[in-house]
């Protein structure tokens, strides 16, 4: 069978389709400009962005809504610099996404030429799998291998260099088939041993996490939960696996969580955790499970087996993907749930306690904004499946802790805690399901990270709305410097723009509020531009920055930290 003569660039291109790849998000570069022009007459709609982190945040942004690669094109050396958070980010948080980076020509590798890198060892501890392509006719090999690599067992990104030359070359070469992600599932045998478990249990608790997730396997793990009356815990950034609202449902597991809901992990004597890695946020700085034999019994379901025994020696590792997993937790016979009969409702109410409104705002300290009230207001007025973003800072607590997520896909952060995520995923979710409400939460230092991505949602009519949270300091830095230097405010204060004004100059709505009672009304102004439009808006949350956390203000972890050192 003969195939005709196509530049490597339409090659690739093709192997995209073949993919089923809809959307590809970039900054152009002159070492890919074949690719660029294969993809002129290519249904695939290529977003353009500002800077590569921003494209690269995008694309695993799609990568956790969809469950496919998020495909993001960089050029050579700066673009591919900048793209590397997203990769990054991609890695800890297990999303599939394919990094593609114009390379220098094959003649004038080695050489150290204009902006050239070994992207083998510049990527090689954040991705999958990275390599280079030399020749135009194993292109189609190589896409394929990326798709599959970067959506079976644990997801992750792939990286892949194309050389300007390979780019131009012609070849006549067969296209791939379409991938087919790979899971592992649980043998009968351990299913059957974990049932005996939780028969023997009488404090157990499931930890959600990870990727690979979807709408069927969170249908069935909360049947599984429902049957043997389980109370679920989603693990750090991962809320969304279960419905917020579920009565199941009694707390996320990561920074900033309910002491209650800690003690009981600690006190359980069984912990079946489906997904998540156990890294250092899910559990407390390894303080909630001890290493490297824990405390409790612990079921440890994952798809990399490489995970599991990493850092804790479980009573029973299986390694799955959750998809499988549930789906066989869901068809077990339910256990006698009598040992443990009323945690769920216990537990629930302390999350109920956990989410009233925190004593900072509730014992009339006089602030004029309540945050707190904010987060209600928005839970008032957004549909149930709107989708919010955040990205790193004491910021993203009020959304953490008090924001209840609606499902699936209703959340999106990064578990890798890079600053800068929250406006490009919130551009991204908005592009990918327009007929949703996207809100992004947002701090003033991290927005001014990436916030040029508002160019973007105006160019394509992403009406998205950001809630920016301005302190006019990077807020967890000062928190820590508080707890560690008392008083000497050192690299963290911020001289910041009309954040308002700026995104009314970007061609979006954009308006200041710092009172409580202005920002319903600002809100619901706010919320119906966005939908009408199909653009942008912006409500600037101007507060004191002393309001650091929910828990405790500036001035009080000062004092301690001053009053500690008195005492030592």
């Amino acid at each position: 069978m003969t195939h005709p003569f196509r530049s490597g660039g339409q090659i690739l291109v093709d192997a995209l389709h073949t993919h089923g790849v809809d959307t590809a998000f970039g900054v152009p570069g002159e070492s890919y400009l074949d690719v660029l022009d294969a993809l002129h007459d290519s249904s695939i709609r290529f977003v353009i962005n500002r800077q590569e982190g921003g494209a690269a945040f995008m694309a695993e942004a799609y990568g956790k809504m969809t469950g496919k690669p998020g495909i993001c094109f960089v050029t050579r050396g700066p673009g591919a610099t900048n793209a590397s958070i997203g990769v990054h980010t991609a890695y800890q948080d297990s999303t599939p996404m394919i990094l593609f980076i114009g390379q220098v020509g094959s003649d004038f590798i080695d050489r150290e030429a204009f902006q050239e890198i070994d992207y083998r060892r510049m990527f090689g501890q954040m991705a999958k799998w990275v390599a280079q392509i030399d020749r135009a006719d194993r292109i189609p090999e190589y896409v394929a291998r990326a798709f599959q690599a970067a959506t079976s067992g644990r997801p992750g990104p792939v990286v892949l260099a194309l050389p300007e030359d390979m780019l131009v070359a012609q070849a006549a070469v067969a296209d791939a088939r379409r991938y087919q992600p790979v899971q592992a599932a649980p043998a009968q045998a351990q299913i059957e041993q974990l049932r005996a478990m939780l028969l023997d249990a009488r404090r157990p608790v499931v930890l959600l996490g990870g990727g690979s997730w979807t709408e069927q396997a969170c249908a069935d793990l909360a049947r599984f939960a429902e049957a043997n009356r389980l109370p679920v815990g989603c693990t750090f950034r991962f809320q969304d696996l279960l419905d917020n609202a579920h009565p199941n449902y009694v707390g996320d597991v990561g920074i900033g969580i309910n002491p209650r809901l800690a003690a009981r992990v600690k006190n359980a004597d069984l912990v079946i955790a489906i997904g998540p890695r156990l890294g250092e946020m899910t559990t407390g700085g390894y303080s909630l499970l001890s290493s490297p034999v824990p405390r409790q019994k612990l079921v440890h379901i994952h798809a990399d087996p490489d995970e599991l025994g990493s850092v804790y020696q479980a009573d029973l590792m299986i390694a799955s993907g959750p998809a499988q997993a549930c789906a066989m937790l869901a068809a077990m016979a339910p256990v006698d749930a009598s040992a443990w009969a009323g945690t769920v409702e216990e537990a629930k109410a302390e999350l109920a306690a956990w989410q009233a409104q925190p004593p900072i705002f509730a014992q009339g300290g006089g602030a004029p904004l309540d945050l707190w009230q904010v987060v209600q207001e928005l839970m008032r007025q957004a549909p149930r499946d709107t989708i919010v973003t955040n990205g790193a800072g004491n910021y993203a607590t009020w959304a953490h802790r008090f924001y209840r997520y609606g499902g699936r896909r209703t959340q999106l952060a990064p578990t890798s805690g890079a600053m800068g995520y929250g406006v490009p995923s919130g551009v991204a979710a908005k592009i990918i399901a327009p007929e949703r409400t996207v809100v992004t939460f947002a701090g003033d230092g991290e927005f001014m990270m990436t916030g040029q991505e508002l160019a973007t949602a105006v160019q394509y009519r992403a009406g998205l709305l950001i809630l920016l949270f301005n302190n006019n300091m990077f807020g967890t830095i000062r928190m820590h410097q508080e707890r560690d230097y008392p008083g000497r405010v050192s690299g963290t204060e911020l001289h910041n723009p009309d954040f308002a004004a700026l995104a009314r100059a970007y061609g979006g709505h954009g308006e200041v509020v710092e009172t409580t009672e202005a920002f319903g009304p600002a809100l619901e102004r706010a919320l119906a531009y966005a939908r009408e439009r199909q653009l942008p808006a912006l409500i600037e949350l101007r507060y004191d920055g002393n309001l650091i956390t929910p828990n405790a203000t500036l001035d009080t972890i000062r004092q301690n930290a001053q009053a500690a050192r008195a005492t030592a």
